[in-house]
């Protein structure tokens, strides 16, 4: 049987369509969260996903800011203007795209992004209440993924996971976030050996190392969730024959096209999994959905902590000003 699809597109509109009812408290209360992005350089890709960032803000009402300092930008120079967005108090998150050029240090450029404004959840503090189940920012990708399987209703408790990568952005956060919904988590890389044999069996698999189609439909437990994190632009024919073998359709619309965008899982596990994502259309417009939450997400927690310190210190400068007989 095939696997059911587990659609994007659907899930992120019922994510926005939450989203909506909390920007317009917000907004009641006199709040309009608002993202600054940053983007260095001329990457056409980069340039495409921004484009992609701003339009959802437009679509939900925040405000946005998009950066671009030049090709030959230095890192002091996006650190000062790192340190400027933190500084202003109308900006809740900050996101900067990567890569950033070969010049910049990336680490502390992204490490110098207020861990309040961290919409991306990539800050070491970000990650280590992450790692020690403190509420906040998560990376985007990883938390649209369990948004995905607890939005389809697969079950997570108990389940045998395994996460194909390693990465920061990514493996690293997508075991945590499974190890807290108590899940048995595997996580593999590229010196694991037997990958196949530590795939097999597993009720969630989660792919995110970048490399097209390298996960075996064989490899795929019939029934499993499938969750496939990896986005490859394939124009090889001999490759997308591979590939596409046994779907007549999806091959010919590659040699229409010239090329098409393929996951980490061979396109033939949709014959085994009990639901998968498509690639595109599956994990990619989640990544999107939960940088708008966590967007939302760091006004609301900004500026309650605001409001609180505020109150604190009127009520200090009150009793300050309080004459010695109303003590």
């Amino acid at each position: 049987m095939a696997a059911r699809i587990l659609n994007g597109n659907q899930i992120r509109e019922e994510i926005y369509s939450e989203l909506r009812g909390q920007i317009e408290s917000l907004r009641a209360a006199g709040i309009q969260p608002g993202l600054a992005t940053v983007l260095a350089g001329e990457n056409p890709a980069s340039k495409m996903y921004v484009a992609s960032k701003i339009a959802a803000c437009e679509q939900l009402g925040l405000k946005s800011w998009n950066y671009t300092p030049a090709a030959n930008v230095t890192t002091d120079e996006l650190l000062a203007l790192v340190e400027s967005l933190n500084a202003n108090d109308g900006v809740d998150g900050i996101l900067i795209q990567l890569p950033l050029p070969p010049q910049v240090d990336n680490k502390r450029v992204l490490e110098a992004v207020h861990p309040a404004k961290d919409v991306d959840g990539f800050h070491p503090i970000s990650l280590g209440h992450l790692v020690t189940g403190q509420p906040g920012l998560v990376a985007c990708t990883p938390s649209g993924v369990m948004e995905i399987l607890r939005r389809s209703g697969i079950k997570v408790e108990g389940a045998n996971a395994v996460v194909v990568g390693r990465s920061d952005i990514v493996g690293k956060p997508m075991a945590l976030l499974l190890l807290h919904a108590n899940a048995t988590v595997t996580v593999c890389h590229s010196k694991t050996r037997d990958l196949s044999g530590t795939i097999r069996g597993r009720d969630i698999v989660v792919a995110a190392m970048g490399r097209p189609g390298m996960i075996a439909a064989e490899w795929i437990k019939p029934g499993a969730a499938v969750i496939d994190v990896g986005t490859t632009r394939i124009t090889d024919p001999k490759q997308a024959e591979m590939l596409f073998a046994n779907l007549p359709e999806r091959l010919a619309k590659f040699r229409e096209k010239g090329f098409t965008v393929i996951g980490d899982v061979h396109p033939d596990a949709a014959r085994v999994a009990g639901a998968i994502t498509p690639v595109p259309g599956g994990v990619g417009p989640l990544t999107i959905a939960m940088l708008m939450s966590n967007t939302v997400k760091a006004a609301r927690l900004r500026r309650a902590a605001s409001s609180s310190q505020n109150s604190v210190k009127q009520t200090i400068a009150g009793r300050a000003g309080a004459s010695p007989a109303n003590h």
